[in-house]
């Protein structure tokens, strides 16, 4: 009973400890969001809630924002580094894509959230969004609540 009781508790380590040291691969994760965003994903104007369509792993928004694409995705960036948990994998506004990574509290899963912004007009920007969990088949809605957050202070 003691072994079985070892065993289990070096597998949840092992487990955790993958979970947390996996390494994170910008080839991978830093993708364009509107590749993967469902084509008849409407863009949602200015002051409205965005629309996000959700997966059992993942969540995606298109939304119309102020400003340039640079602006918008710096604000965003700032809404996002001031979210715990979470950094910057690659990217940056110049390049106009960004993505993060923000860990769960407990076990420490990657959620990888890609953002890029096309500048519409002087005075507005499209930015897509694109929030996908990297282990498990469902996120629980996690992926869709950060985004509604994220994108209500943008």
């Amino acid at each position: 009973m003691t072994f079985l009781l070892l065993l289990i508790g070096a597998v949840l380590l092992g487990f955790a400890t993958y979970v947390r040291l996996a390494p994170s691969d910008p080839a991978r994760w830093h993708v364009d969001p509107t590749v993967a965003v469902a084509p008849d994903l409407a863009l949602s104007p200015l002051g409205e809630a965005a629309r996000i369509v959700t997966t059992l792993n993942s969540a995606a928004a298109r939304v119309e924002a102020l400003g340039p694409q640079r602006a918008s995705l710096a604000r965003l960036d700032e809404i996002a580094m001031a979210t715990p948990r979470t950094v910057r994998l690659a990217g940056s506004p110049e390049e106009g894509r960004i993505t993060w990574v923000t860990r769960s509290a407990f076990w420490g899963f990657p959620d990888y959230i890609t953002a890029q912004a096309m500048t519409h007009d002087v005075a507005t920007s499209e930015v897509t969004v694109l929030a996908r969990a990297r282990f498990g088949s469902s996120d629980l809605g996690v992926n869709a609540a950060r985004l509604k957050d994220w994108l209500s202070r943008l």
